[in-house]
């Protein structure tokens, strides 16, 4: 009898010893399976930046300075940021500072070429331009504005929807996609 009580208490020490080990291996399994998701997030995060901050003089003395809340850096590539809530300020050598806002932009840190989006202003001496797109090279000088494209002085109001601005020369081209619209420009009254 008691060769038979010891070969079942040993039967059921070996069967609980497995029932542990088995509950073990998986909590273990379901703790590395956890681990994957969080660690893939935080990879996926890892290319947030905070208070992002750029700032660049080209070979004529113009300074461009971008900043914006939050950039976030392309994965595929590096070379772009995307970013939110976005200032930057133009400084032509001998001419006035222009400010551009826009709530995102897409900025290439090799060239420099910002992309302005959704609710974008210019402030430039004593005229504003709104729109919902403004394509920017430091490199060629040159501005595009376009997209419900508002522009204001102290004398007219102009709706288009295209401003080009060579920013070396200051020629300005404004015009409609459609041939048969026209721009709208109104007159302030003094």
């Amino acid at each position: 009898m008691l060769k038979i009580l010891n070969k079942k208490s040993l039967l059921l020490f070996f069967l609980i010893l497995i029932i542990f080990s088995y509950i073990k291996i998986s909590k273990n399994e379901s703790i590395s399976q956890n681990k994957n998701p969080i660690s893939n997030n935080v990879k996926s995060k890892s290319n947030i930046i905070n208070e992002v901050s750029y700032i660049t003089t080209d070979n004529d003395g113009n300074k461009y300075t971008i900043t914006s809340t939050q950039g976030e850096i392309d994965l595929l590539n590096n070379e772009i940021i995307y970013l939110i809530d976005v200032e930057a300020t133009i400084e032509l050598k001998n001419s006035e500072v222009m400010i551009i806002t826009s709530d995102f932009g897409k900025y290439n840190i090799d060239n420099f070429d910002t992309i302005f989006s959704k609710n974008v202003k210019v402030d430039y001496l004593e005229s504003n331009i709104t729109g919902e797109y403004l394509d920017f090279s430091i490199e060629r000088g040159f501005m595009i504005i376009s997209r419900d494209v508002i522009y204001t002085n102290t004398k007219n109001t102009l709706k288009t929807d295209v401003i080009e601005i060579d920013l070396k020369t200051k020629d300005t081209k404004i015009f409609m996609y459609n041939n048969t619209n026209k721009v709208n420009i109104k007159g302030k009254k003094n």
